[in-house]
């Protein structure tokens, strides 16, 4: 019975069993669009090199709620009651966390240490109740417990103090977290976990985390509309909306092109996937969702000052969030596929060169010419799709590293089509 009562908490592997993403999972999501919009407020609000330090912090602690859950629903099933009420109380715990966030440093900042530990070592503990001993994931978590309160005690720890003091224990705290999935969640006569013990459906965990990406971009094109409402829709606000717009858009482009239909292959024939999930989504989507947050802080710049030119923190976040995001695209799909991007990379290193111009310019020629360059390249890509197994004939800097996995999802297609 009790065999039983797990099987239906986990979800099913093998098989050609599919793992799409329900209902609850995207109620879950509700909750981080509220927290990426406060991380823009609070760029928007202090327009400092301290404050986007600050909301630059802050995000990685907003992603690691949100990454850590997603491992988590990759394995259990969240139809099942026991694990639906597992993240209706992790929803809880994030969504005190994002309303604490524009005051982490100040008067909420125990609610923020608090929420974030609750969520993180609540979750955790949760998770190992719900398995068997002998269930080889209960490994995994306890591995998890361990690590999410070695670093709850420094962040409670840190909520004591005042103001940016709380940095001498909460950056020690993080550094614990990003540490520990490298360290193979290492405890002591235990040793490190290896990634083929993650067992990750990779179909599933590419889909959740492109839903992410899709959350931050609809943030930017909240926050842009917003603003321009609030300024008024006269011409010159609706053709800075419109250039804000074709901004998102191919930052959406880029992502969703021909290249993310290839990462998703890789990651469901990988023969290691969890390491993978490590590395290209659980790292590397960080500069992604960073360029998006200072792209949309950007556009809303642009709305309220449109005639004005950029200066100091504003224009490297104008220039600095596409030049992130294209980086960290770039560096997420080479480690996935084994490629190199240059027209990404040339791009972005055109952007770095417009920042003298974009001193001498108005916001709104300045974002033109990002949005154009950005435009140009989604539209270069189009014209040019990668092949989802191989390069194109005589482009060899595109060449994936193919897996076996690839090679016998090919001759599968083969065989079918012939017969």
């Amino acid at each position: 019975m009790a065999e039983r009562a797990q099987a239906r908490r986990l979800r099913p592997r093998g098989g050609g069993v599919q793992q799409p993403t329900t209902t609850v999972e995207l109620f879950f999501d509700l909750v981080y669009v509220f927290a990426i919009t406060q991380l823009s407020h609070l760029i928007v609000d202090d327009l400092s090199v301290a404050g986007v330090a600050g909301a630059a912090f802050l995000l990685l602690i907003v992603w690691w709620a949100w990454i850590y859950t997603t491992w988590m629903v990759n394995w259990f099933d969240p139809t099942s009651p026991a694990v639906r009420s597992v993240l209706t109380g992790v929803m809880l715990a994030s969504l005190l966390m994002a309303a604490a966030l524009p005051g982490a440093f100040g008067d909420d900042g125990v609610l923020f240490a608090v929420s974030y530990v609750t969520l993180q070592v609540g979750r955790n503990v949760a998770a190992a109740s719900l398995l068997r001993r002998d269930q080889p994931l209960r490994d995994v978590f306890e591995r998890l417990v361990g690590w999410s309160a070695a670093s709850g005690v420094l962040w409670l720890a840190g909520s004591a103090l005042e103001g940016d003091r709380r940095l001498l224990l909460w950056i020690p705290a993080v550094a614990l977290d990003l540490c520990a999935p490298v360290a193979g969640y290492w405890l002591p006569r235990r040793g490190r976990a290896a990634t083929t013990d993650y067992d990750i459906e990779g179909g599933h965990f590419t889909e959740r985390c492109e839903g992410f990406i899709i959350i931050a971009l609809g943030e930017s094109i909240v926050v842009t509309g917003a603003t321009a409402a609030d300024a008024g829709l006269t011409s010159t606000v609706v053709v800075c909306l419109g250039v804000a717009f074709l901004e998102t858009a191919a930052l959406w482009w880029l992502y969703f092109g021909a290249m993310a239909e290839r990462s998703r292959l890789v990651m469901r024939t990988s023969e290691d996937p969890g390491r993978l999930a490590r590395d290209a989504y659980t790292y590397l989507h960080v500069p992604i969702v960073a360029g998006i947050i200072a792209t949309a802080v950007g556009d809303d710049l642009l709305i309220a000052e449109p005639r004005q030119a950029l200066h100091g923190v504003g224009l490297a976040v104008a220039l600095g969030g596409p030049v992130l995001y294209l980086v960290g695209e770039s560096l997420f799909r080479m480690r996935v596929t084994g490629a190199v991007n240059p027209k990404r990379l040339a791009v972005a290193g055109v952007l770095v060169l417009l920042a003298p111009v974009g001193a001498q310019v108005s916001a709104l020629a300045l974002s033109a010419m990002v949005a154009a360059l950005l435009a140009a390249l989604a539209l270069w890509e189009l014209r040019a799709p990668a092949h989802p197994l191989g390069p194109r004939p005589g482009s060899p800097t595109d060449a994936p590293l193919a897996s076996v996995g690839d090679l016998r999802h090919l001759q599968q297609q083969q065989e079918g089509t012939t017969s």
